[in-house]
């Protein structure tokens, strides 16, 4: 357009330029240069009145952008995947007063007191150092009320290495599950326990022989009430653990034909954590030759009060009794049942009362202390074998300091007794030390 302008102001300049024509300058001559200078002048008119088209036209034309180099983000229909958990190491110095535990026993990882020797003739003490306890964790959640959630360690079975060469152990599933709106299909804490009373310890449980303590598979219904109240309710899978009047042997018989059912009551307020919670079931034996069946039923009331400035101490406790329930308490102290397996005998449930409460003080906001007290007591039947577990009780005091967050190091004292039907009992007496890393 710029050169088209400038082409048609020379053309009229030259014409200007040209100035009248003389008198003597022949009439041929004057023709023919005009009319060279008006076709050059038509010619750039032409050519301007074509650019002013073209330019009304393409103004006329709607513009198309250029695609942009940033496009719009696919939405991805998979969950959203949480990764979590912790790593922890244990030292753990061990003193029994009546014998010594086998190399590999799970009570040497961590507080078991059906495990505390009995009978021994000398007193024996064990330095075990593990890192087994450490946890990987996997959440999920689609965004529309469905999620799952994937938890191991490589605690919960011995096996997969020895502390001669590799101390490797096997990865094991604690809890699986999938969540959807109010309802949870899989493997979880049992209805029963009230998981939030637990104390904090360097051990892997803490009071042992006095809390309900059981993962296993499940359906469960939550609805929240009024009030700060919920209730929970699930069908959860059987088992019942059974020893004859002979010997005290734990038998799992994998018999059972209903599920158990439990049933929770909590209460969340800001003066405290309350819950009250129930299970019912059918004990089942059956040695292919003979069987019966029983019943049994179980309470457990437990909680956390916390007290002091900004809440920084807390009461915690729990208290359980209940007939044929000796799975769910204290790790399986204590059988559900005595039965002998033969024709006409019957079956008699183990009655069960424990309980333990722990006191938290915060020193400051990353020195705490927790100081516990549990017991449990077993209830047989009379001719129940003299070597049954009958009795635990243990103390515990420790220590905790959070230097940075995420990290716990702690140190715990622990001294625990076992006794038995006959009255034959061990002391355990242990110092622990860990380190955890949560992440």
């Amino acid at each position: 357009m710029r050169y088209t302008l400038i082409g048609l102001t020379s053309a009229v300049g030259l014409a200007l330029a040209a100035g009248p024509v003389s008198a003597q300058q022949t009439a041929s001559s004057e023709t023919a240069a005009l009319e060279q200078r008006l076709a050059a002048m038509e010619g750039e008119m032409s050519r301007l009145r074509a650019e002013l088209a073209g330019l009304k036209a393409e103004k006329a034309t709607p513009s198309v952008p250029a695609q942009s180099a940033q496009t719009t983000p696919v939405q991805t229909t998979g969950p959203a995947l949480r990764y979590g958990g912790f790593l922890k190491t244990n030292a753990l110095f061990s003193r029994y007063d009546s014998g010594d535990l086998a190399s590999g026993s799970l009570g040497r990882d961590f507080y078991l007191p059906a495990y505390i020797p009995v009978g021994g003739t000398r007193e024996h003490s064990d330095a075990d150092f593990i890192a087994k306890q450490t946890r990987l964790t996997v959440s999920m959640d689609s965004g529309s009320g469905l999620g799952g959630y994937v938890e191991a360690d490589f605690q919960t079975t011995p096996g997969g290495g020895s502390e001669r060469t590799t101390n490797g152990y096997n990865l094991a599933l604690r809890r699986a599950y999938i969540t959807y709106g109010r309802w949870l299909f899989g493997q979880d804490w049992t209805t029963f326990q009230n998981v939030a009373a637990l104390p904090e310890s360097t051990d892997f449980v803490g009071p042992t022989e006095g809390t309900v303590f059981v993962r296993q598979p499940q359906v469960r219904y939550t609805l929240p009430l009024s009030g700060g109240y919920s209730l929970a309710v699930a069908l959860e899978n059987p088992e019942t653990a059974s020893i004859t009047p002979a010997v005290a042997t734990l038998i799992e018989n994998d018999d059972d034909r209903l599920p158990d059912v439990t049933a929770r009551l909590s209460l969340k307020k800001p003066y405290g954590d309350f819950a009250v919670a129930l299970v019912a079931r059918q004990l089942a034996v059956d040695n292919g030759a003979v069987g019966a069946t029983a019943s049994g039923y179980g309470l457990s009331l437990s909680g956390r009060v916390p007290f002091g400035t900004r809440a920084r101490h807390d009461l915690r406790f729990m208290l359980t009794g209940g007939e044929g329930i000796g799975r769910y308490v204290g790790l399986n102290f204590a059988p559900d049942v005595v039965y002998a397996g033969t024709p006409g005998a019957k079956m008699e449930t183990v009655g069960v009362t424990s309980g333990f409460a722990a006191v938290k003080l915060g020193w400051t906001p990353r020195l705490r202390s927790i100081f516990a007290a549990s017991f449990l007591s077993a209830d047989y039947p009379v001719g129940s074998p003299a070597l049954a577990s009958k009795s635990a009780q243990s103390l515990a005091a420790n220590l905790f300091f959070t230097p940075v967050r995420g990290l716990d190091l702690g140190i715990e004292l622990r001294t625990g007794k076992r006794e038995l039907v006959n009255g034959q009992s061990g002391r355990l007496d242990r110092l622990e030390l860990a380190a955890k890393y949560a992440y």
